[in-house]
């Protein structure tokens, strides 16, 4: 079976995991105090959004080297992510439950992004 060609940075694998990553984060994040709205609240979903956002923009640049700067952001907006779940889990605004969910996603995706950076980088050289 031949694989499909990837037209879009949405036939991406990252970018899709990256995609139900944010949905989650939004989901969850909607329970977080009114007093968060434009802290953590704001923060993580941002953070969430810039992984999805920079791996677009990286599939959008012609040469292998820029591509691998838009996912190394990427990986660090992944990062972010994470210590903001961290924060959330330890003020008890979300449960061990979907902390680990979203750890377990964040590792998920940590491991495809480094992939991807790393394929960029040995077809810039």
């Amino acid at each position: 079976m031949e694989k499909a060609k990837i037209q879009s940075f949405t036939d991406l694998h990252v970018w899709q995991k990256g995609h139900e990553f944010v949905l989650f984060i939004y989901k969850v994040s909607q329970s977080f105090p009114k007093a968060e709205l434009f802290g953590l609240t704001s923060q993580i979903r941002r953070a969430a959004v810039s992984f999805t956002s920079n791996i677009a923009e990286g599939f959008g640049r012609r040469s292998f080297s820029e591509k691998a700067h838009f996912y190394s952001i990427a990986h660090g907006s992944l990062v972010e992510s994470q210590n903001q779940l961290l924060i959330a889990r330890d003020l008890k605004y979300i449960s061990l439950k979907i902390f680990q969910d979203g750890a377990e996603q964040t590792v998920t995706l940590s491991k495809v992004i480094n992939g991807l950076i790393k394929a960029s980088k040995i077809k810039s050289h």
